[in-house]
C-alpha cells in the first residue's frame, strides 16, 4: 500500500518525525527554526504559509505556541472576568506583546485544526478561558496523557486534541515514586527546570517513548481506515 504522507509541524528536534519516519511513510517536519538533527526531511516555514494544503494524509502539530492560551498564562493575559487589565505583566513586557502572542497562538491553532487533512492531532495544553473563546466550535477537550504512561520517568501533563485519531493508548506505565522523595523530585524536573534562555525548548521537547506510542497507534489506524475505504 502507498505510504502516508505525514507532516510534524511545529517541532526542531526530530524525536517525532523520526518516529513516524521508522515505520517506512513519506514523513517530514515543519518549523520557522531549523532541524537541530540537520535532517534534509525538515522544512523551514510557517505552518500557516501553504504547507497544510499540500495533500498529507495525517497532521501532529507538536508544540505550537501555547504560552498565551494554557491556563496558567490567563493571569498574565487578564484580571478577573475577561480582557480587564492583568494585575501585572512579567518583567519588561507590555501588553500589546502579550496580546500580540496570544493572536499569533490563536492563528496557528486554528489554521492547524482547520487545515483540509482527515487526521490530526495538535499538543496543547488545557486552554483558558480567552482561547477557548476563540476556538472553532468542534474542537474537543484534550486527551491528558503523562509521559509515564509511556515508560518516560517524568511527569508532564500532556494534551492532544484529536479529530479523526483515537486517544492514545498507555504502553509502560511506569509506577510511580513517593511524593517528596528524591525520585518523585527527579521527575519532576521539567516543572523544576531554572529560568535560562534555553528553558522554553526543552520544556517542550517531545518524548521518544510517547512519539513511538503515537506513531505506531495513529499511524496502524490510518492505514487501517485506507484500506476499508479502498
Amino acid at each position: 500500500m502507498k505510504p502516508l504522507r505525514i507532516l510534524i509541524g511545529c517541532e526542531t528536534s526530530g524525536i517525532a518525525r523520526r518516529a513516524f519516519d521508522a515505520l517506512g511513510h513519506d514523513v517530514w517536519s515543519c518549523d520557522i527554526e531549523p532541524a537541530e538533527d540537520g535532517s534534509n526531511r525538515h522544512i523551514r516555514c510557517d505552518i500557516r504559509d501553504g504547507i497544510l494544503n499540500e495533500g498529507w494524509d495525517l497532521l501532529a502539530v507538536m508544540h505550537p505556541p501555547c504560552t498565551r492560551l494554557c491556563r496558567s498564562g490567563r493571569r498574565w493575559m487578564s484580571g478577573p472576568g475577561k480582557w480587564t487589565p492583568p494585575k501585572q505583566l512579567p518583567k519588561g513586557r507590555s501588553l500589546e506583546s502579550m496580546r500580540a502572542e496570544f493572536e499569533e497562538g490563536v492563528s496557528i491553532f486554528t489554521a492547524c485544526w482547520s487545515a483540509p487533512i482527515e487526521r490530526v492531532a495538535i499538543e496543547n495544553p488545557e486552554m483558558n478561558d480567552l482561547a477557548k473563546d476563540r476556538m472553532p466550535p468542534d474542537l474537543p477537550r484534550p486527551q491528558m496523557v503523562q509521559p509515564f504512561w509511556f515508560g518516560e520517568p517524568t511527569y508532564k501533563a500532556t494534551g492532544w486534541y484529536l479529530r479523526g485519531l483515537s486517544p492514545l493508548k498507555e504502553t509502560n506505565r511506569l509506577a510511580e515514586p513517593e511524593r517528596g522523595t528524591d525520585e518523585w523530585k527527579k521527575w519532576n524536573r521539567i516543572h523544576r527546570m531554572p529560568p535560562s534562555a534555553e528553558r522554553a525548548r526543552l520544556r517542550s521537547r517531545s518524548f521518544p517513548g510517547m512519539m513511538n506510542a503515537a506513531a505506531h497507534q495513529w499511524v496502524d489506524q490510518a492505514v487501517r481506515n485506507r484500506a476499508t475505504a479502498a
